[in-house]
């Protein structure tokens, strides 16, 4: 076999997603001085920009790391030492989210799920009307958890803890929800949103992301959890000037700019649609094929991924390797209690019909391939969507 394998890699996982060309030619440019005045127009530029892809006229602090960084930051400016903070448990990555809270020396009180529905906002209302005492200092959940393919109603969650009358912060991760499913920090009355670059704002892994609220400010300056790289007070003092505290990742901050600007051409209401169109497509082909999708409620269905769950006896992982092999197209495993059980489709990003098909094709060859029993025509009945709601 030859070592050159024609055609473009699938890259279909639900992030890092594809990095359009017009992202990859912004982050080429030379790097600058991020002290100089051209970096100090840029990064002011690029800090007003970002705040309408979160729907906040709020501080959004932009940090060189991965998401889980962002997690961290927005525990540590906020909380204190052996305070209690109540989870809900919808996947992996709110379980790691958890478990990152341990380590730094938190106490996080976990509501369980099954993995295949979003928060129950019933639940958290329920937990917090219990917390007389108000030793609840923060209520955290994941808007897209990306392991399962459910989206939670973070309103909801909002009414809820309004409904409980309890002052505990709202923090939200939407690492693979942002720019790809609709979310509103102000108008949700959300305290911190966390973020990473690489999934719906289409650049690379290496920017983190906090969207604050004038509360969470507010919290912050009283919070005693140790905290020097991710201090929000130095990047708040600094931001407006166009500086940061330490180097940020310059040239990702070219191609930030860039993706909002994309972002805005297209329009967010745009953008959502054509997420949730390529989902609805997407869940047709699974469907057709005889095969279930993790998320059970059609209301928590995410516009960004789709959990397919493979049949008794096969192995989703095997399945995964037979695709990759020979249609070098990567779709994503099932992580923790899922792990084997199902696969997940990326649909995020910059991401048009044709690539749908593409995506779908790989996938109904590989699923025979591998010998899982389906049925054929999920291919057809995606293409049939797509083209009667063009």
């Amino acid at each position: 076999m030859s070592g050159h394998r024609a055609g473009p890699h699938f890259l279909q996982i639900p992030g890092p997603s594809n990095v359009p060309g017009r992202i990859l030619r912004a982050i080429e440019r030379p790097t600058i001085d991020h002290r100089g005045p051209e970096f100090q127009a840029l990064a002011k530029e690029v800090l007003e920009k970002v705040k309408p892809v979160f729907k906040t006229k709020n501080p959004v602090i932009i940090f060189p790391s991965s998401g889980t960084g962002a997690w961290e930051a927005a525990l540590v400016n906020t909380m204190s030492p052996g305070d209690t903070v109540l989870m809900y448990e919808t996947g992996q990555f709110s379980t790691l989210w958890s478990e990152l809270a341990t380590r730094i020396g938190l106490k996080p009180e976990v509501i369980t799920g099954d993995w295949r529905h979003g928060v129950d906002a019933a639940a958290i209302e329920d937990r917090l009307s219990k917390d007389k005492e108000h030793r609840i200092r923060a209520v955290c959940v994941v808007h897209n958890e990306t392991s399962t393919g459910v989206t939670s109603r973070i309103a909801e969650v909002r009414k809820a803890i309004d409904a409980a009358g309890h002052p505990a912060l709202f923090m939200v991760d939407t690492i693979s929800g942002l720019a790809s499913a609709d979310f509103r920090h102000d108008e949700w009355g959300i305290d911190v949103t966390v973020t990473g670059s690489q999934k719906g704002l289409m650049l690379p892994p290496g920017l983190g992301f906090n969207a604050l609220s004038p509360k969470a400010i507010e919290a912050s300056k009283s919070a005693k959890m140790t905290r020097s790289y991710w201090d929000w007070a130095s990047q708040l003092g600094q931001n407006p000037s166009g500086n940061f505290p330490y180097t940020p990742a310059t040239n990702l901050l070219y191609g930030l700019k860039e993706a909002c600007d994309m972002l805005m051409e297209e329009g967010l209401d745009n953008v959502f649609a054509r997420h949730e169109r390529h989902a609805e497509a997407t869940r047709r082909a699974v469907r057709a094929w005889g095969l279930e999708i993790q998320c059970l409620e059609p209301k928590e269905y995410s516009p960004v991924l789709t959990g397919v769950v493979m049949p008794d006896g096969h192995d989703a992982d095997a399945v995964r390797k037979v695709i990759l092999e020979k249609f070098d197209m990567s779709l994503g495993a099932g992580l923790g209690k899922v792990k084997g059980r199902m696969f997940r489709i990326g649909h995020l990003g910059d991401f048009n019909d044709l690539m749908l098909a593409g995506t779908l094709a790989g996938c109904e060859m590989g699923l025979r391939i591998a010998g899982v029993p389906i049925k054929p025509g999920g291919v057809q009945a995606a293409m049939d969507y797509l083209s009667g709601n063009a």
